[in-house]
Formats: structure tokens, C-alpha cells, sequence
């Protein structure tokens, strides 16, 4: 996946954001204002750190040694760092699926109805 596609594909879902808040380089997806997915645009190869249940992202870092590994800058137990051209697209859309998902579960009731509400 080009970095271009995963922006696509993050600015479309309901409620989100895209802004610079760590600089001009790093570019960051909220969803309600909670960070979801981001992604330093002057590394290479092409990676991104997206939010992960700690159980799986253990299955992912061993099922893709060295494509998938702990969230760079990030909490190494919550977030995962993928590198876009070595993991199969459908399982970065997956993933930015799963970040996306326990963000929204994690916001308060009122926040997530006003997601609910939004057109």
C-alpha cells in the first residue's frame, strides 16, 4: 500500500481528522479528536504506527518478524508499527479497521453518539 492510499483510506472514515500536531513530517488521523493512526512522511520505507489490542499485536510481530513490529515512539504494548510495502493491503485495512474500532470503543458515551450523529 502507497502512503497516499492509506490517507484515502483513513480520511474517509466517519468522524476524522488529519492534521500535523508532532511537526510538518508527521501526518496524524483522529477520530473525535483521539489519535488513531500516524505516520512520519519522511521515513523509508513507508510506515505506520496504528493502535492495536496487546494480545494480537503480539501474533502480528511474530507472524510479520520485522514488517510489523512494536509501535516506533509509541506504547510498545497498545501500538504496532507497520511497514505499508511488506504487509498485504487487506491486512493494513484491517488494522487501521482494529485502531479505528478501540478508539471508538475507548471514547465517552456522549462523544461516541455524537460520531453516531454525524452525516
Amino acid at each position: 500500500m502507497h502512503i497516499e492510499a492509506f490517507r484515502e483510506y483513513c480520511i474517509v472514515k466517519k468522524g476524522v481528522t488529519e492534521g500535523f500536531p508532532f511537526g510538518a513530517d508527521v501526518l496524524v488521523f483522529k477520530v473525535m479528536n483521539k489519535m488513531f493512526a500516524l505516520t512520519a512522511l519522511d521515513r523509508l520505507p513507508p510506515q505506520v504506527n496504528l493502535k492495536c489490542d496487546p494480545e494480537r499485536a503480539i501474533e502480528l510481530r511474530e507472524a510479520y518478524d520485522g514488517h510489523i513490529i512494536p509501535g516506533y515512539h509509541m506504547s510498545k504494548h497498545n501500538w504496532n508499527t507497520v511497514f505499508l510495502q511488506q504487509v498485504p493491503e487487506k491486512l493494513i485495512r484491517e488494522l487501521i479497521d482494529h485502531s479505528y474500532a478501540l478508539i471508538v470503543a475507548g471514547l465517552p458515551k456522549k462523544t461516541r453518539e455524537d460520531l453516531e450523529n454525524l452525516e
